[in-house]
């Protein structure tokens, strides 16, 4: 059971990682180190950032509707490659040993930052010929989804330079896009996890709440403000969290 002071830092945390998140970056490294913070171990940390961060389905949702306009079938095929894929690294999370995970994490965690510092680097690659390929955004979708459901630092950001890539190089509709696949990876995953229980409610909670408050906002951010400044920011925490994980894990 988390404390009062926990919830509230939760709850702050959620806000903070929906906004970023869904405005273009990374969710994860905002929100785990959060969870780590208020006292979650490791493993049980990870699976409920997993379970929470399905509230950012809907709150995205809403504030994209101009973008998602028309786009209802293209989703609806697409989502079903996210699911199985997110399932899939739901179930490799749970047949991996605990020890294991809790090794890899600081290698998971600074892949994520750096993917993100490289996301304009690869977002410019947009203009090659895979754009409209549907076997490089079949397997891009499934294996970053399948990432997604086994820790996700940084499928985000995979996504949505994937998106740039090969859909849309607007990147207010790319995002919006990248936030309903994630979606449907992340609930996929979340289903899994709660049927293999446990899941520790009382940090899902506060962070499903924030998250569901900041997954309202990111969307309408990633319209107006540069995410340069962000992106950095967000980068440096993340590494700054690999190196102390990577020092002393758990």
């Amino acid at each position: 059971m988390t404390s009062l002071p926990d919830d509230l830092l939760l709850a702050g945390a959620g806000v903070l990682a929906g906004v970023v998140g869904t405005a273009g970056g990374i969710t994860t490294l905002v929100s785990y180190p959060a969870l780590l913070a208020a006292g979650v171990a490791a493993f049980p940390a990870n699976v409920a950032n997993i379970v929470a961060v399905v509230a950012c389905w809907p709150g995205s949702a809403i504030a994209s509707r101009p973008e998602l306009r028309g786009r209802g079938g293209w989703l609806a095929r697409w989502a079903a490659v996210t699911a199985a894929g997110g399932a899939a690294g739901a179930g490799l999370l749970l047949s991996t040993p605990a020890g294991a995970f809790t090794r890899v994490i600081p290698y998971l965690v600074a892949a994520g930052s750096l993917t993100l510092l490289l996301q304009p680097r690869v977002s410019a690659l947009a203009d090659r010929r895979v754009r409209g390929s549907r076997p490089v955004l079949a397997g891009g979708l499934f294996s970053v989804s399948a990432y997604n459901g086994y820790f996700g630092a940084g499928a985000g950001v995979m996504t949505l330079a994937l998106m740039l890539l090969v859909v849309d190089e607007h990147l207010a509709r790319a995002n919006a896009l990248k936030n309903m696949l994630i979606g449907s990876a992340t609930a996929a995953s979340a289903l899994v996890l709660v049927a293999a229980g446990p899941v520790d409610w009382s940090a899902v909670g506060p962070l499903a709440a924030g998250m569901f408050v900041g997954s309202t906002l990111g969307p309408r951010l990633a319209r107006r403000i540069p995410a340069g400044l962000l992106r950095w920011l967000v980068a440096l925490v993340g590494l700054g969290l690999a190196a102390k994980l990577w020092i002393s894990p758990g």
